[in-house]
């Protein structure tokens, strides 16, 4: 009986870890015949999945909870680099690395694809210097131009998918179109036309829509804005009965909290989209669904009927 319970127990095993194997095996087979593609930080990930479906396996440089802005890639992210078919930066100097890694990759077989070249047309003054703003991904009609450049750079790579990455392109602009006319929408009734955010990530959101961003960092989240400017912002908000301040999930609200102390005011998230958190991702969280949140939010710090 003993002999039979082992070699029952013998079997079994050899047969979970076969089945084991042959799905590792598969798993690999099936990513390797994928398009494999790098993006540097969540919006251009989310594109990328979105328009190149089942024919790509697209990994993402930047952690879900850190900022792209000051992230710098481990060794362990350059070899994944180096083994994508195509890298996808946003451009503006959202990626401090990138131009670095775009010289690396000359001559390689890992092509680079900078999803905002032309789109960036807005600049803030920060240490004295103009910075080109980089956050186009937050206007859902500039998202769709950079969604236009992945599948078109797509293509370019696997002709023989040509139909589903444009039908996927077509379904995510049908998406961000909505989107649009749900922000134009939103703000023709409302007291405020000025909104406070800890840094200036809303530019070209606000451009769209005719509103007005007062930031109180600029480009970079860490930016430590001096004493005299969270004063000066400290009154407009008294001024203008700016009843929220708006601050982000992944960095500190130490300087939103600040002002809103100062102020009177109360405190409310406006997410810069430029990361979503692994267990969000789980529960369903996506650049869509953010960003009927952040129009939620907005609404209600602009007094909007």
């Amino acid at each position: 009986m003993r002999r039979f319970l082992l070699l029952f127990f013998v079997v079994t095993t050899v047969l979970i870890l076969a089945i084991i194997l042959k799905l590792r095996l598969f798993t690999s087979s099936e990513q390797t015949s994928k398009i494999t593609i790098t993006a540097s930080f969540y919006p251009l990930a989310y594109f990328a999945s979105s328009i190149g479906g089942d024919h790509v396996f697209v990994t993402t440089i930047t952690p879900a909870g850190a900022e792209p802005h000051d992230y710098e890639p481990t060794t362990q992210d350059i070899i994944t680099i180096s083994k994508s078919r195509l890298l996808i930066l946003n451009g503006g100097n959202v990626e401090p690395w990138g131009d670095k890694i775009k010289d690396q990759l000359k001559g390689t077989s890992t092509q680079v694809l900078v999803a905002g070249d032309g789109l960036f047309n807005q600049n803030l003054q920060e240490n004295g210097q103009k910075i080109i703003d980089p956050h186009i991904w937050l206007d859902p009609l500039l998202a769709k131009k950079e969604a236009e450049a992945i599948e078109k750079h797509l293509v370019a790579i696997d002709p023989a998918h040509q139909g589903d990455y444009l039908r996927n392109l077509k379904t995510l602009e049908t998406e961000l179109d909505a989107l649009d006319r749900a922000y134009k929408a939103a703000f023709t009734s409302c007291t405020l036309k000025s909104f406070v955010t800890s840094h200036a990530a809303f530019g070209y959101l606000a451009t769209q829509y005719n509103l007005t961003q007062i930031a109180i960092s600029g480009i970079s989240p860490d930016e430590e804005p001096s004493t005299q400017k969270i004063a000066e912002i400290a009154q407009l908000v008294k001024s203008q009965h700016i009843p929220y301040i708006f601050f982000e999930s992944l960095v500190s609200p130490k300087l939103s909290d600040t002002i809103a102390a100062e102020t009177g005011a109360q405190t409310l998230v406006l997410d810069p989209l430029e990361g979503i958190p692994q267990e969000k991702q789980v529960s369903g969280a996506n650049y869509f669904t953010i960003q009927e949140q952040n129009l939620v939010n907005l609404r209600k710090a602009l007094i909007c009927q």
